[in-house]
Order: structure tokens, then sequence, then C-alpha cells
């Protein structure tokens, strides 16, 4: 950007959309970063086992997308030597934990997201 300093001034558009409060705190939190604040307020984050969930629900997602089974979908999430091999398959927690991990993924892609960046 030809002309453009650190002290230049800049500016941010947010349309007022119903999605207007998130927008101005995603602004807010780059405010803070440019000024070498912290990211977040203390307690306003993911905690490491909400992120760790979000990455399995959206590598579910990308395995229900690509016309994967839940079986080999929670071979790939957990190992193959967690999934059950036969008819134990139907009922052991693994499949459920997988098909609500493909159930959260796709509620992220039609607009879950959002729900993340509200807090």
């Amino acid at each position: 950007m030809t002309g453009m300093s650190e002290r230049s001034p800049a500016a941010a558009l947010i349309p007022l959309d119903p999605s207007f409060p998130a927008r101005a705190e995603a602004a807010l939190q780059l405010w803070r970063l440019l000024n070498g604040q912290s990211r977040r307020r203390r307690g306003d984050y993911l905690t490491r086992q909400r992120r760790q969930r979000l990455v399995l629900a959206l590598r579910a997602l990308d395995g229900r997308l690509a016309g994967h089974v839940y079986r080999s979908i929670a071979a790939g999430l957990f190992g193959d030597a967690r999934v059950p091999k036969g008819p134990a398959w139907k009922t052991h927690d693994l499949r459920d934990r997988t098909i609500r991990l493909a159930r959260t993924g796709t509620d992220l892609m039609c607009g879950g997201y959002l729900d993340l960046l509200r807090g």
C-alpha cells in the first residue's frame, strides 16, 4: 500500500445487519491486536477441549461431505484399533460420538460458526 505507515489512520466499514455485534467485536479485537493489547479478554476464549471438539467436528463434516460412512470417519478420527468390527459397532459409544461430531460440523457449516464469534 503506497503512502501507508503505522501512523496512517485506518477504518473499518461494518454493515448494520443482524451480525453487527459480532462484526463490531471482531473489529475491536483487530484494533486491540494492532495496538499491542491482548487478543482477547481473560475468560473470553475457547477452552482447549472445545477447540479440539471443533476440530474433530470439522474433520467429521469433511468425511461426510466426501461420502464416507460413520465407521470410516470414526477410524480416521480415533484410529482403526478403537473402532469395533461387526455388529458391536451399532451400539458403541464411538459411533454415537462420531454422529454427534458430524452433526455439529453440519451445524457449523450452516451458520453455527457465527455463534462462536458472538460468544
